[in-house]
């Protein structure tokens, strides 16, 4: 199961884009697609669910849990959000039944979960993320291309970009000229760290400079309060201290917002798709509880707390295609 690469996240994006009609325009609301049934409850549905995984997903699975709760209340529900890289380890001990993650299972994930059970994961898709760049609300830069992003984040500049220190290097002048960047990102064992380093350091290595956060919430928060700071996070994490400033993917190329529209059409280079990885015999039916809850990411009320957390639903093509798959 390999990693998907930029060229064709852009076009299977593009694809969702295609099929899902929810967002026209910059200024267009978010809604969930209105072909997405509502959830059905369904009788003995009862016990412990744990969520062990992403944690730029955190509050995503809290607002599931809290909507789940209300359609069987003795439910308890348990969520930890350490990073990706924590998922397939978790349902491979037992330890959770539910792996929220930011990027797909790595090869080796994959290979580890398939030596224990005798198949691999199933992985759902739950929503869409524009993974952003974000600056202090107060910066005044219009645009970064990821050469530039690299050449901030990387010692190995692997996009071919001099070396970024400075705010006066991106063209600022007066009080910022002369400013250093500090710089702001998650731990290795964080999925957006991953696809940050594959998609936009091309695999390089980050700079020893980089202030490492426990969170999302962290680095947002963190580059709210420092107005020269730089920090990278999934877009539901934006905040009124902070901005998503607008990328550029090649030289000469349009600068492009973070926002639906974008990030389902594929023209904003970080676009991602959100997980959830579960333990499930091929051929057979998974537990009850783990089954309706993956239902319920799956369905009108489901989307609505993607919307609620700041990402973008999916459309109901591709809720149908992942419900055959939970079945």
């Amino acid at each position: 199961m390999k990693t998907t690469r930029p060229a064709k996240a852009a076009l299977w994006l593009a694809i969702v884009g295609a099929l899902a009609g929810i967002a026209r325009g910059q200024a267009a609301p978010v809604k969930v697609d209105g072909d997405i049934p509502s959830y059905k409850t369904v009788s003995g549905i009862s016990g412990n669910l744990s969520s062990v995984g992403s944690d730029t997903m955190n509050n995503l699975m809290a607002l599931w849990g809290e909507t789940f709760k209300k359609f069987y209340p003795n439910v308890n529900i348990q969520i930890e959000g350490k990073g990706s890289g924590t998922a397939i380890p978790a349902l491979i001990a037992g330890a959770a039944q539910i792996g929220p993650m930011s990027r797909p299972p790595k090869d080796t994930e994959a290979d580890l979960f398939e030596k224990k059970f005798g198949y691999k994961p199933l992985v759902i898709r739950t929503s869409v993320d524009a993974l952003a760049i974000f600056l202090n609300k107060d910066n005044p830069l219009k645009s970064l291309s990821l050469a530039q992003a690299d050449a901030i984040f990387s010692k190995s500049r692997r996009r071919n970009n001099p070396e970024i220190t400075t705010w006066g290097q991106l063209g600022l002048t007066g009080e910022w000229a002369e400013k250093p960047i500090s710089i702001y990102g998650r731990n290795s064992a964080s999925g957006t760290y991953g696809f940050f380093k594959e998609h936009t350091l091309k695999n390089g290595d980050f700079k020893d400079e980089v202030k490492e956060q426990p969170g999302s919430a962290a680095v947002v928060q963190a580059v709210g309060q420092d107005k020269f700071a730089i920090g990278y996070s999934g877009i539901g994490y934006a905040t009124s201290g902070v901005r998503a400033v607008p990328l550029v993917e090649s030289t000469g190329g349009e600068a492009v917002e973070a926002n639906a529209e974008n990030a389902y059409s594929g023209a904003y280079p970080l676009a991602r798709f959100l997980y959830v990885a579960v333990n499930k015999p091929p051929s057979k039916s998974m537990d009850p509880l783990t089954h309706e809850f993956l239902k319920l990411i799956l369905s009108k009320e489901g989307q609505e707390s993607v919307v609620k957390d700041g990402y973008f639903p999916i459309p109901a093509p591709l809720v149908k295609e992942d419900l055959k798959r939970v079945e």
